[in-house]
């Protein structure tokens, strides 16, 4: 690609000096020949004039001494003939010469004698210049003049050859600055090639062959680099490929294990010492968490290799956000409860006033049957006013009749990504929290957040919070496999929506699910 380029670039530059230095030197030797006839011509109407003087008087002596010290002077032959062709003053012209006697009987007849255009430095060494002498009506004779073009060539090659020096210096600052050129395009796109080329090497050959040179041409450069990208894209599908084949295999070969290690370990209990119970406990605890960690990659390789369309779902792949919502409110009231902390629903009515609707009663009443914590229903509700400072990032609904929550998202899926958002809220966010759900919509979304004024998490840990097997700092001494957001991110990712965490102010964390809304049914 650097010889082609370099010889491009200097084909470019070579027409550009000759497009400049050729009509240069034409005009040169045209404007000094020019030059020279003018010259030569006035001299011989001169003496012509002299000639016609010298007729008149009969006294030829001033032309005579006019032609011989113009001889003198530049070296040119000149000749004087009256009408009938007899030489009055001969200095130096051969009158038999035929191109004399042709230039000669032209001048006589009135004519004025071919001339060259230009000279050139390989021209003749004379040029002929004949004047009739006297009216245009009546001529009496004729000059000759025998130029000499010697100088006016030196001057032509001067000229031409100054042009020739700056034309081949242009050309040596243009082959030069397409050099650097050449070298300054292609450096990168070498060490590119290389970098692509020895990272192409550490991978894995792809199973199909590469496209792109059979169907493009190219400098072999491009070639080379295109092929590279076009190996390593392949080469990274299928180890993208592999890699959840991988994790999908590895968790459902290690399921069927772990089942029958934990009813072996279930039915051991029986014959179990005492003593040696808090061990099996911690068996069974371990083996429980390793199924949860295989539950989880699993369900995030399912999630990462979805490919959803929004457009073309069926009527199972629909569901309301509001019932949704409703029914994991249901589910996790009592592990809130239980945990010192409340959940609840906010939402606008139609004033656009704030109001709560939670499951408060029903808390209530399963704390109270549990004696576990006592929270009164007037403390529930003035709590209401720490979810104000939850982000507000689409319009609140203002009641379900007048703004439909239907997404493109089955009921199963959204519930998981509700559940991780509430697991994560009930586990970490610690006693006395306020947990609120919402939802919002705008013009073909609908946006679900749930947030809490628990302890939250530092700000420089919050873009890792959807990292695999990520957990806070804050979630220390407390279970869990850093699966669980990364999982919610992955399916709400896979039905085109968006999963973001965010601080509350003054302190907590809101998890903001952004989700396409649902074809009418």
């Amino acid at each position: 690609m650097r010889r082609r380029l370099l010889i491009a670039l200097t084909v470019f530059a070579t027409v550009a000096v000759l497009a400049f230095a050729i009509p240069l030197c034409l005009t040169a030797a045209t404007s000094r020949t020019q030059e020279l006839i003018l010259g030569r011509t006035g001299d011989a109407d001169r003496l012509a004039a002299l000639a016609v003087t010298a007729a008149a008087t009969g006294d030829n002596r001033a032309l005579t001494m006019e032609v011989d010290r113009y001889h003198d002077l530049y070296g040119e032959p000149v000749l004087v003939i009256d009408g009938r062709g007899t030489p009055i003053v001969n200095a130096g012209v051969n009158q038999h010469d035929p191109v004399v006697a042709t230039a000669l009987s032209a001048a006589r007849r009135n004519q004025r004698t071919a001339t060259v255009q230009r000279l050139t430095p390989w021209s003749n060494t004379g040029l002929l210049i004949a004047r009739p002498v006297g009216s245009d009506t009546h001529v009496d004779g004729a000059v000759l003049i025998e130029a000499s073009t010697a100088t006016a060539r030196t001057d032509i090659t001067r000229v031409w050859g100054i042009v020739a020096v700056g034309g081949l210096a242009a050309m040596a600052l243009f082959t030069a600055l397409a050099l650097m050129l050449s070298r300054w395009v292609l450096r990168p796109l070498a060490g590119l090639s290389g970098s692509v080329a020895e990272l192409t090497a550490t991978l894995p050959k792809p199973r199909t062959a590469t496209p792109v040179t059979r169907h493009h041409g190219g400098p072999p450069e491009l070639r080379a680099v295109a092929e590279s990208f076009d190996t390593m894209a392949m080469a990274v599908r299928d180890s993208a490929r592999a890699q959840r084949r991988l994790v999908d295999d590895t968790a459902h070969a290690m399921r069927n294990p772990l089942a029958a290690l934990t009813i072996r370990l279930d039915s051991l209990e029986p014959g179990v010492s005492e003593t040696a119970l808090p061990t099996l406990h911690g068996a069974t605890r371990e083996v429980e968490r390793l199924t949860a960690l295989l539950d989880g990659l699993l369900d995030l390789a399912v999630a990462e290799g979805t490919d959803f369309d929004p457009t073309r779902t069926r009527t199972t792949d629909h569901c309301d956000a509001d019932t949704v919502i409703e029914d994991r409110i249901d589910a996790w009231h009592t592990a809130f409860a239980r945990a010192g902390s409340t959940l609840q629903r906010t939402s606008s009515d139609l004033a656009g006033q704030s109001v709560t609707t939670s499951a408060v009663g029903t808390a209530t009443a399963a704390v109270t049957r549990s004696h576990e914590i006592a929270t009164s229903t007037d403390d529930l509700l003035n709590r209401t006013s720490q979810c104000d400072a939850e982000p507000q990032h689409a319009t609140t609904r203002a009641g379900s009749a007048q703004q439909p929550t239907d997404i493109a998202v089955s009921v199963d899926v959204l519930a998981q990504i509700l559940d991780v958002a509430l697991s994560n809220s009930c586990r970490y966010a610690g006693a006395g929290a306020t947990t609120c759900l919402s939802v919002g919509t705008e013009p073909g979304w609908v946006t679900i957040t749930v947030s809490d004024d628990g302890v939250g998490v530092p700000a420089t840990e919050l873009e890792e919070l959807t990292t695999r097997f990520f957990r806070g700092s804050s979630a220390d001494g407390i279970g869990g496999s850093g699966l669980g957001l990364p999982i919610a991110a992955a399916l709400t990712t896979s039905r085109h929506g968006t999963l973001t965490v965010r601080p509350v102010e003054p302190h907590g964390l809101s998890v903001i699910v952004r989700l396409p809304v649902g074809k009418p049914r």
